[in-house]
Parts: structure tokens; C-alpha cells; sequence
């Protein structure tokens, strides 16, 4: 799929999630008991945590997290522009990313790109922008596509070769090709505390605009052209 990419026509993102409420006491009954039947599954290899303990994990997960920021760059010559929706107003933040989804990338020659976007961030942002009454740009909406028709790259997809059982995250993937980490400041782990409790979350933005800088440069790499030097990163 990357043979003939023109890269100018990719938009690479990544999205930063938290759980949905500061704690898991600060969800409505209804969710709670949802939460529980929820933890009994994925708490099996810590079986010693109680649902509450295990809340910490709420935002990977659409139905019990939301989106405090989207971040995407694009390329234009050798120059790199990168730009953030963030905040406390997640439908805010959904609108306004569709927006820019539907006016700029509908044209069937644009691809989003993002490390293990076809897992986690394509399918998250679709399921938020739902919950949210936010209707799916075509870039995102998947319904009656055949494969080819989808628009969506991944740099971990593509670095499996096949190999369903391998993850390999995006930090070691950046260490192996030489690119600067992207885990200088923090990683994910500290996103909800710096959400929830920090309320800074312009640091999270910046974090996230990490990873797409390094996403960029991760294809760059297997597509065997030249690095984008720091000095070409601009944010618009």
C-alpha cells in the first residue's frame, strides 16, 4: 500500500483518552454495575483489584472513556504542520475534528495514518463521534467498504508482515529506526492524572503531538525517505 503513497496526502493522528468520570465513584448506578460486569474480565490477571482500582483503565475502552485531544499533522513540501483539538468539551472537540475531516480529506486519494490506529484510534474516534450525535465523516465510516476501500493506515499493522500475535509499540519502534522518542515528558499511563487532576491538559497535547511526529517519521523510515529535520515542524 505505501509503494506508490504520495505522503502529502496522509493525515497522521493519535488521540489521548481518560476514563469518563475523575473515579469510579463519580459514575451513575447504571455504569457502575456495567463497570463491574466489565472488570470481571478484563481483571482476571489482577485478581486482587477491586472494580474501583481497575477504573484506571476506563479510558482505553469507548463505551466508559472519552477524548481530551486529537492531534494530526500533514506534510506540505518538506515542511510538517501539526495540529491539536483539545480540551474539556469532548463533543467540541469531536466536532471540530470532523470538520476538518469532512472539508479537507474527502477526497478518496486521502489515508489516515496512526500506530495501531486500526485497534484503537480510528475505531474510538468513530464510536465517540456516535455517542456524541457527531455525524461520520466518510473517511472514518466504514460501513459497505471492502477492504481496499478503506483509506486508513497503520504503522504497527504494517510492521507485523503478517504476524497477528506481534505488538510492538511505537517507542521501541522509534528506538529501533533511530527517530527521537516521543516519551520524553511522559506517556500514557500519566494521561488521566494530568487530565483529572493536574487540569493541564495543553501538556497533553503536546505529548500527543509526540507521537504523531514520530508516526510521520516511523513511515518515512519504512517507505526509505529522509527524516522531516526538526526545524520543518510547524504548529498551525
Amino acid at each position: 500500500m505505501i509503494d506508490n503513497l504520495n505522503i502529502e496526502d496522509v493525515l497522521f493522528l493519535d488521540i489521548e483518552t481518560v476514563p469518563g468520570t475523575p473515579d469510579f465513584d463519580s459514575l451513575d448506578k447504571r455504569m457502575k454495575d456495567l463497570w463491574v460486569k466489565k472488570a470481571e474480565n478484563i481483571g482476571r490477571n489482577e485478581p486482587d483489584k477491586t472494580p474501583g482500582e481497575l477504573y484506571e483503565k476506563a479510558g482505553i475502552y469507548a463505551e466508559f472513556g472519552k477524548i481530551v485531544c486529537i492531534s494530526c499533522g500533514f506534510l506540505r513540501g518538506t515542511s510538517f504542520r501539526l495540529k491539536s483539538f483539545y480540551g474539556y468539551d469532548e463533543n467540541e472537540i469531536l466536532f471540530n475534528f470532523a470538520q476538518l475531516l469532512t472539508r479537507s480529506y474527502s477526497s478518496d486519494k486521502y489515508k489516515l495514518c496512526a500506530h495501531n490506529g486500526k485497534e484503537f484510534d480510528f475505531p474510538y474516534i468513530a464510536r465517540r463521534m456516535l455517542i456524541n450525535g457527531i455525524k461520520l465523516p466518510s473517511i472514518l465510516n466504514l460501513a459497505g467498504k471492502k477492504p481496499w476501500e478503506i483509506r486508513h493506515l497503520d504503522t504497527m499493522e504494517l510492521w507485523k508482515f503478517g504476524d497477528y500475535k506481534h505488538y510492538t509499540s511505537l517507542d521501541l519502534l522509534t528506538a529501533v529506526f533511530g527517530i527521537d522518542t516521543p516519551k520524553e515528558d511522559m506517556d500514557g499511563s500519566h494521561v488521566a492524572e494530568v487530565y483529572w487532576k493536574d487540569k493541564d491538559v495543553k501538556r497533553i497535547a503536546e505529548y500527543c503531538e509526540k507521537d504523531v511526529i514520530a508516526t510521520a517519521q516511523l513511515l518515512r523510515r519504512y517507505m526509505g525517505i529522509p527524516l522531516i529535520k526538526p526545524e520543518h515542524i510547524f504548529r498551525v
